[in-house]
C-alpha cells in the first residue's frame, strides 16, 4: 500500500505499438457519433450535421494483442449488443484549438477499434432524453488492436474498413466516406477539450451495424493496420 494513496492505484491502461517495445498509455477515449452518411441514415438521420462526441473511460479498453483473439464477456442488462468497427486515432502531441491543416502533427498513430454498444439501453436513454453512458461506456466496450505509427500506416484516409462476424461480412466501407475526416474531427474536438498525449479518438462506424451473441468471433480491419480479432464470451 502506497503511503501517498488510500489504496493502490490501478495499473495504467496501455496498447501495444507495432514494431516497438514501448506501449501507448491511454489517457481518454473520445468517440464520434454518426460519422458515416450511410450509418447515419440507418440510424434515422441524414445530412452533414455538426460532429458530436461521447467519451468512454480508459479502462473500458480491451486490448487485442498482436496475433491473438481477445475475449470479452457478453455484458449485463442487454439483449441487443451491437458491433461498430472504427478507425482509431492515437494522439501523441496534445493541444487546444488545433487547425485541421496542423492535425497530422499531433497524431502518433492509428489502430482498429470496436465501439461495442448495448443498443437497447442506448435507445431507451434516447427516448427519455438521458445520457447514453449505460449503452456506450460500459466495461469492456472499447476493444482495440495494436497501434501502427502514423508514418508507417499508409493512406488511412482512403483505406478500406471492414468487419466480419463468424467469417461473414457485416460492415464494409472506406475511411474516405467519413462525414468529418480525421483532421476535421481533431479540429472540432480540440475546440471543446484540450487534447493530451495518450488520447484515443474512435472516428465513427460505417453502415451494417448489427447484433452479436455469445460465441461469435469478430474480425475487423482497416487496410494498412493490424486487424482486430475478438470473441464474445
Amino acid at each position: 500500500m502506497s503511503e501517498h494513496y488510500a489504496f493502490t492505484p490501478p495499473a495504467t491502461v496501455s496498447v501495444p505499438v507495432v514494431g516497438r517495445a514501448q506501449r501507448f498509455p491511454v489517457h481518454r477515449i473520445y468517440c464520434v457519433g454518426r460519422n458515416y452518411e450511410e450509418h447515419a441514415k440507418e440510424m434515422g438521420f441524414t445530412g452533414r450535421e455538426p460532429p458530436f462526441f461521447f467519451l468512454k473511460p480508459a479502462d473500458t479498453v480491451v486490448v487485442a494483442e498482436p496475433g491473438q483473439t481477445a475475449s470479452t464477456p457478453y455484458p449485463s442488462l442487454t439483449s441487443n449488443l451491437h458491433h461498430e468497427i472504427e478507425l482509431v486515432v492515437a494522439i501523441g502531441t496534445g493541444g487546444k484549438n488545433i487547425q485541421a491543416a496542423d492535425a497530422a502533427k499531433h497524431i502518433y498513430g492509428y489502430a482498429v477499434g470496436l465501439d461495442m454498444t448495448r443498443r437497447d439501453l442506448q435507445g431507451e436513454m434516447k427516448k427519455q432524453g438521458r445520457p447514453w453512458c449505460i449503452g456506450k461506456a460500459y466495461d469492456h466496450s472499447a476493444p482495440i488492436g495494436p497501434i501502427t505509427l502514423a508514418a508507417e500506416a499508409g493512406d488511412v484516409n482512403n483505406a478500406a474498413i471492414w468487419l466480419q462476424v463468424n467469417g461473414s461480412d457485416r460492415q464494409r466501407s472506406n475511411a474516405n466516406k467519413l462525414i468529418w475526416n480525421v483532421a476535421e474531427t481533431i479540429e472540432h474536438l480540440s475546440a471543446a477539450w484540450e487534447l493530451q498525449p495518450g488520447d484515443l479518438i474512435y472516428t465513427g462506424t460505417p453502415e451494417g451495424v448489427n447484433a452479436v451473441v455469445r460465441g461469435d468471433t469478430l474480425v475487423g480491419g482497416v487496410d494498412g493496420l493490424t486487424p482486430i480479432s475478438m470473441s464474445i464470451g
